[in-house]
């Protein structure tokens, strides 16, 4: 028992201590600007947004992203499974509606088809069917793009909290964006992609979705294929996009499973490649990427080692201090990647789902193969 104990403790604590570093690397000042613009050109854009069975959201968020003050942008809807209602509003909207049919849809086979469709554009932004652009974003991210970067991700915020796991998904979302994201550039290591808010240099995100076979997860076979050819992930942490966050535990358990199931998938298939990648050429992205998928989920982190915390001091033993340094490490790491707005009442609430939250990954678990072959759809829900 003392072995499996001395196991899980070491997996657990060695995780909180990585989340530590990049949660205290998050908070290092702003390192002067390297790229200075190369240009002022306005680069087309054409923003995608992938649509299935997103009746509820799409016409809302096709009307908000045709506001955008930008010269030379194109919405494009990716219908897919969408009603005929909602389709005959889409049309009489200044975007382009690209439909598709598939026995079984993946966002990688909707954004295939357009880019077959679509004429050529200078860059391209990826979006969810719930996702708002702020005021400016679309001129702020270009900026980005005109310093030489070629794959920016935005923050992605929470646009909704009106219930306890909406709460926590949003608190995960942001304590993601500091240590993944701005923990990771402070450090000279690529940001993750979040699967939305991503911008590129549209040739290069063309061949990369041509190239793909992701069912879920998509994002992550991106960011693999990126960092293993040495192509840097730049994050803007101003400039924002809002994401609806899920809003029952049945949704949290259909997102999680979707996302854990890719991570690991890609560890697998990866994993040894990255390390000979890093002994051989000193890709420490590569390898960076690599740890972050091969941590556990990182709401289980903090209820394991509280649990396993308490059972140590009931019976006595001397690995007792291993429990509470991970503990305390993980709770630190968390607490100072949680945005001052959120420390209110609500989260306060909203913290006694975590047993509920961390139930519904477990059960996720077992869903993994699911995941592996068949598109696991989180259905959003209109204001």
């Amino acid at each position: 028992m003392e072995i499996i104990s001395v196991t899980i403790v070491l997996y657990l604590g060695l995780s909180s201590l990585y989340l530590f570093v990049f949660a205290l690397a998050s908070k290092l000042p702003k390192v002067k600007k390297v790229k200075t613009v190369v240009s002022n050109k306005i680069n087309s854009v054409a923003v995608l947004i992938p649509a299935y069975k997103e009746d509820n959201v799409i016409v809302e968020v096709a009307k908000k992203a045709i506001l955008q003050n930008y010269p030379d942008f194109s919405v494009v809807i990716i219908a897919d499974s969408l009603k005929d209602s909602t389709l005959l509003t889409l049309a009489k909207l200044p975007v382009t509606v690209i439909e598709v049919f598939f026995e079984k849809s993946t966002k990688v086979k909707a954004l295939n088809v357009a880019f077959k469709q679509l004429p050529d554009y200078d860059t391209a932004l990826v979006l969810d069917a719930d996702n708002i652009m702020d005021d400016g974003f679309l001129s702020a991210i270009n900026l980005e793009f005109n310093k030489g970067y070629s794959v920016i991700q935005a923050q992605r915020t929470a646009k909704n909290l009106k219930s306890n796991f909406a709460i926590l998904d949003g608190l995960s979302e942001a304590i993601n964006n500091n240590i993944y994201n701005l923990g990771c550039i402070r450090l000279g290591l690529s940001s993750r992609l979040v699967g939305s808010g991503m911008f590129f240099n549209y040739q290069l995100l063309k061949n990369l979705i041509e190239e793909a076979k992701a069912i879920g997860g998509f994002d992550k076979e991106l960011e693999i294929k990126l960092i293993k050819d040495n192509i840097y992930i730049h994050y803007v942490h101003d400039i924002i996009l809002f994401d609806e966050k899920v809003n029952s535990g049945a949704a949290f358990k259909n997102q999680r499973t979707r996302w854990l199931a890719a991570q690991f998938f890609f560890l697998k298939q990866y994993g040894s490649t990255a390390v000979m990648a890093f002994l051989r050429n000193g890709n420490s992205d590569f390898l960076n990427k690599i740890i972050q998928m091969a941590l556990p989920p990182r709401l289980l982190i903090p209820v394991i080692l509280l649990l396993g915390s308490t059972l140590h001091i009931f019976f006595e033993t001397h690995l007792i201090f291993l429990w509470l340094f991970g503990l305390a490490l993980n709770l630190i790491a968390n607490l100072i990647s949680i945005p001052a707005s959120m420390y209110n009442k609500h989260l306060l609430f909203a913290l006694f789902s975590i047993p509920k939250a961390a139930l519904m990954i477990v059960l996720g678990l077992f869903d993994f193969k699911k995941a592996n072959t068949t598109f696991i759809h989180t259905p959003h829900n209109s204001k």
